[in-house]
């Protein structure tokens, strides 16, 4: 099973029937994958207000990455739609037991490889302990407190 969360409509990318649109972002129906109504409702408002604080486009993605992991990330990344350049895709495969990050070139300005890798290795000791859902939502903190927010990033 896999789930997409993004912060803008896409319920093309998942297929009619597996999607319900909720405010900006399209979530998979609550039974079809790892996640509870309550897991989508808290992931959900994570990229809500990941996207707010940062003016970045955070995606979140749960599933089989296939062989070469990085490489579907980035392929996911590249068809997650608007302006992939201000996005940031969380890729996680739990059966895989593998976490990618891909950015696109505006949100890798201000979200450099290091502030990514000490997200991943938050989101790892979370994975570790099976706590899915905190992982994720603590990753997207770390990494919307990485990017800042663009007004005050002018200002320093």
């Amino acid at each position: 099973m896999t789930q997409q969360l993004t912060r803008q409509p896409a319920a093309d990318q998942h297929g009619p029937s597996a999607t319900r649109e909720t405010g900006n972002s399209s979530v998979m129906e609550p039974g079809s994958g790892p996640f509870s109504y309550r897991d989508l409702a808290r992931l959900d408002e994570a990229l809500t207000m990941s996207s707010r604080e940062t003016g970045l486009r955070f995606t979140l993605y749960v599933g089989e990455l296939g062989s070469d992991t990085r490489a579907t990330a980035e392929d996911l990344h590249s068809r997650s739609g608007g302006d992939t350049s201000n996005s940031v895709l969380v890729a996680l495969s739990p059966g895989q037991r593998v976490l990618e990050i891909v950015t696109g070139t505006a949100a890798a300005r201000r979200l450099p490889d290091r502030a990514c890798a000490l997200a991943v290795l938050s989101m790892t000791s979370r994975l570790g302990a099976g706590d899915l859902v905190g992982a994720i939502i603590n990753g997207l903190r770390q990494l919307s407190d990485a990017a800042g927010h663009p007004a005050r990033r002018k200002a320093d």
